[in-house]
């Protein structure tokens, strides 16, 4: 199970963070979808594996180990996150075999387009940061595809500080973390 300090269980005045359970998995599945179908939609092709009901993420796996946090509404599903203090295959091809002792690795935050526009996603990326914390974890790394400059602008936005692009068109930035 994942080992973690929980500071504040708000990514802001209406909206609750919790560690999913096994229980949520539809739920998450669902919004996952969801966001898969709106980029489609745009004309991406980011997570288009989902539609064809393909989780190579493996998303329940993150679920039982402790990775995944939800964001409520209520009883309403607003947002996920995936938080991994141990670097996952995707990681270790992108930032390379060496240096992961540091860091967590934010990946899959999705939200339910019901709350675009709202600015859920920054206070999500807010709460990994400051709400939870991490045992020996300094830095916050996350990558995103980079012919999405709108998402690359949302992270450095929220002074994550670029660190190069892969060979295969993702954008990498990290964050060094306060202490809590």
């Amino acid at each position: 199970m994942l080992n973690y300090i929980l500071h504040h269980d708000h990514a802001n005045a209406r909206i609750t963070a919790a560690q999913a359970k096994p229980d949520d998995a539809p739920a998450v599945m669902e919004l996952l979808v969801g966001a898969a179908r709106w980029l489609q939609s745009t004309g991406s092709t980011q997570w288009s594996a989902l539609l064809s009901g393909d989780d190579h993420h493996n998303v329940v796996g993150h679920i039982e180990k402790g990775e995944l946090f939800m964001f409520k509404d209520g009883a309403k599903l607003a947002g996920i996150v995936l938080l991994m203090q141990t670097p996952g295959d995707w990681d270790l091809g992108l930032w390379g075999p060496d240096g992961h002792e540091p860091n967590v690795y934010l990946h899959r935050l999705a939200i339910n387009r019901e709350y675009a526009g709202q600015g859920l996603g920054a206070d999500m990326v807010h709460w990994a940061e400051t709400g939870i914390s991490f045992p020996g974890k300094s830095t916050m790394r996350l990558d995103c595809i980079a012919s999405n400059p709108k998402l690359n602008a949302f992270y450095s936005g929220l002074g994550y500080t670029y660190k190069g692009t892969s060979p295969t068109g993702f954008c990498l930035y990290e964050k060094q973390l306060a202490a809590n």
